[in-house]
């Protein structure tokens, strides 16, 4: 993967999960607040905790950091899987997030 394709796949996630904190916050009370700094997004939840996605450009990975611990992902041409097995992203965002929040979300 180039460097100009991982930016446009990466900036697609970090939109798409920007869009789901939107789409959240409209169809329930889970009021999760997003903030984007570059290539950064936090989630802050009403508890306090954060979920950090992070844009790793010389190593072509995403990084998300969360209660649960930290995860690497790559892009496989479909989707961004955990460099160690663990899953698929929106699928783990969703997982944690859940967790975080104290009710069930939806990233995808």
């Amino acid at each position: 993967m180039t460097d100009p394709e991982f930016m446009d796949q990466a900036e697609s996630l970090l939109g798409r999960v920007e869009a789901c904190c939107d789409r959240i916050n409209d169809e329930s009370d889970a009021d999760v607040d997003n903030q984007r700094v570059g290539g950064m997004v936090t989630l802050t939840f009403r508890n306090g905790s954060q979920i950090i996605v992070n844009l790793q450009k010389p190593l072509h990975e995403v990084w998300l950091a969360a209660r649960a611990g930290g995860f690497h992902y790559k892009f496989d041409g479909a989707r961004w899987v955990d460099s160690k097995g663990n899953g698929e992203f929106f699928a783990n965002l969703s997982r944690f997030a859940s967790e975080q929040a104290g009710q069930p979300l939806q990233f995808s």
